[in-house]
């Protein structure tokens, strides 16, 4: 008897997540700014594949109010991502009492994390939403 069978790979597979050239796409995030595609945005924002809505109230998640959601509710994302700032913070459940009646999945996580997962979401043509907080710096 001989040892175990050796595998031998004969392709080698590059994984990139490539982002369709029609899409927002988030290009990066740092305190007090937030970059899609070549433009800095300072407030805080919703955005999806093909839309974005500037201004968007809350500067953090005590902020936060039911009627801050009804843009999202319009938009009826499959998925709703919602960037709490700098640190994950969860507001209180009567203020997403609507995102639950809607039936509309939501994920809530620091704005960091929610921008990466919103890009591999639209990448994959997902109907997703993420509303961002940009807390203002110091």
């Amino acid at each position: 008897m001989t040892g175990p069978a050796r595998i031998q790979y004969v392709t080698r597979m590059k994984f990139d997540l490539d982002q369709p050239a029609t899409i927002n796409v988030v290009r990066a995030y740092a305190p007090g700014v937030l970059r899609i595609g070549e433009r800095a945005f300072t407030r805080s924002l919703i955005v999806t594949a093909a839309t974005i809505i500037e201004g968007w109230r809350p500067l953090s998640m005590e902020e936060l109010q039911a009627a801050d959601l009804e843009p999202l509710l319009e938009l009826r994302p499959e998925v709703l991502l919602i960037g709490s700032g700098a640190r994950q913070k969860f507001p209180e459940r009567a203020t997403l009492a609507a995102l639950y009646a809607a039936r509309i999945g939501f994920e809530i996580m620091d704005t960091g994390a929610a921008c990466r997962t919103y890009n591999v979401l639209a990448a994959e043509g997902r109907n997703v939403a993420a509303a961002l907080i940009v807390e203002p710096v110091a």
